[in-house]
């Protein structure tokens, strides 16, 4: 999979439906020369599995990592923020990959809509500290 597909894919499948004024969003700076166009289809898997769980599980700044035992890609998921918007749960996450030497650090946030989560703007990348 090219990683000009990779990441849009990965947005509707972890967030399950985003929002239409993130898909207007141009979401292809963020992955160019990341991890996300050396990803394969189970690093995708792997992927998308841990980032619902850090959606639907995990506390505050808790590191939720992952790791691709065949392929050695993987990353982390860290819930920065939780709060109420409109009576509906909305994060805020940190999402660390990297694959054959390429890393990614953005930052999302997504809203629990109707059982799903949906993006509340586009990623951006997060700061190096």
């Amino acid at each position: 999979m090219t990683g000009s597909r990779a990441l849009p894919l990965f947005l509707a499948a972890v967030f399950a439906v985003a929002s239409p004024q993130a898909m207007a969003l141009n979401w292809i700076p963020l992955m160019k020369n990341t991890a996300f166009e050396r990803f394969d289809e189970d690093d995708l898997e792997m992927f998308i599995q841990n980032g619902r769980k850090a959606l639907n599980t995990a506390p505050e700044n808790q590191v939720m990592s992952w790791e691709n035992p065949d392929t050695k890609a993987g990353g982390d998921f860290t819930v920065l923020k939780t709060w109420q918007k409109d009576g509906r749960t909305c994060k805020q996450v940190r999402v660390r990959t990297h694959a054959s030497g390429r890393k990614g650090n953005s930052v999302v946030s997504a809203c629990k809509i109707d059982n799903k989560w949906k993006l509340i703007g586009a990623p951006q990348k997060a700061r190096t500290p």
